[in-house]
């Protein structure tokens, strides 16, 4: 690991005058359980590590009926999984948060870190860069391209998004509250995530000199909402494919409907196609089966990928299904 100097704030406004204006000259450290392996890699090399450990503000787990959940960047999976109000009025974020199988994990990693993590690439973890090219040459298409993006794979980007609470955070309408030089900005965490056009962007929208502080999910209340993850194994293993339903029924019947599949994509990716099939619809196997089909009907496989698009298929048919039968 390269030498670095380490520095701890207490504030968030110390913390933003610590980082720098561009990438790649500080980083920030929360829980530490990805950042720490980069560095390990020499994927990331930075001078300095602004640690958020010791900025309080930036913690605690808040529910109030009338403006729903405020989740702090820095509070953890296992506070997320324990919290009673979280587990009563957001059960699918529960579920998603249990997906992560490691206790270490769980304990150590944060809900804005799981957010802000970078791609599980092995070509970006191997050093070719964010856009995994070798003398200018793109190695994923033809290489080993398994585990990577089946839409919004057009190019630059073939990674896929691994974060395990956006599609869900997503599907519930969820906002992200950004701290920098210039104050606070709030964006839709649908369009938090961007596709890199080069190897010095970030999958984010987040600039070098920022720090993400909170999540705020507007309340649930009379929505159905589940997830239904396909994973190779069950313990320590990332999802293959994933899909997060929140349903708002009139009677049996579909008045609003959000679909988000997770790890197919450069960002989590909303399936308006699949919410169109399920609106003014009771929910049944069939209509299940055919939003299922509508929502990977622009996939386009690489060329050993193919099988996660069956995989995204059934991943949403099964949350929706599960979310009309009362979610999570």
């Amino acid at each position: 690991m390269q030498a670095f100097e380490y520095a701890n704030p207490t504030t968030k406004e110390e913390a933003v005058r610590l980082l720098a204006n561009q990438w790649g000259e500080a980083e920030i450290l929360a829980g530490g359980t990805d950042s720490l392996s980069l560095m390990k890699d020499h994927v990331s090399t930075p001078r300095r590590v602004v640690s958020l450990q010791a900025i309080k503000e930036l913690r605690g787990i808040e529910f109030k009926p009338a403006t729903g959940l405020r989740l702090g960047a820095m509070a953890t999976l296992s506070e997320l999984i324990e919290s009673a109000a979280v587990r009563r009025e957001y059960p699918a974020l529960v579920e998603a948060a249990e997906g992560v199988r490691s206790p270490q994990i769980l304990n150590m990693g944060t809900v804005g870190g799981d957010l802000c993590q970078r791609p599980r690439c092995w070509y970006f973890r191997a050093g070719y860069g964010l856009l995994a090219r070798d003398d200018g040459k793109a190695l994923v298409p033809e290489g080993e391209n398994q585990y990577h993006a089946i839409l919004g794979n057009s190019g630059p980007a073939y990674f896929v998004n691994p974060s395990s609470l956006a599609p869900a955070l997503i599907a519930l309408g969820a906002k992200v509250r950004v701290f920098g030089p210039q104050g606070t900005r709030e964006v839709g965490l649908d369009k938090f995530f961007l596709t890199p056009a080069s190897d010095d962007q970030r999958e984010c929208d987040l600039k070098a000199n920022e720090i993400l502080t909170d999540i705020l999910v507007p309340p649930a209340k009379g929505t159905k909402m589940a997830i239904y993850e396909v994973r190779q194994r069950e313990a320590l293993d990332y999802p293959l494919a994933a899909a997060a339903v929140v349903l708002r029924l009139d009677g049996k019947t579909v008045k609003s409907a959000r679909v988000v599949l997770g790890h197919v994509a450069p960002v989590p990716w909303p399936a308006p196609e699949a919410e169109a099939v399920l609106v003014g619809k009771t929910i049944s196997e069939a209509v299940a089966d055919e939003a299922g089909k509508a929502a990977v009907s622009k996939a386009t496989p690489l060329s050993k990928n193919a099988y996660k698009v069956q995989l995204a298929r059934v991943a949403v048919k099964r949350a929706i299904l599960r979310a009309a039968q009362g979610g999570a």
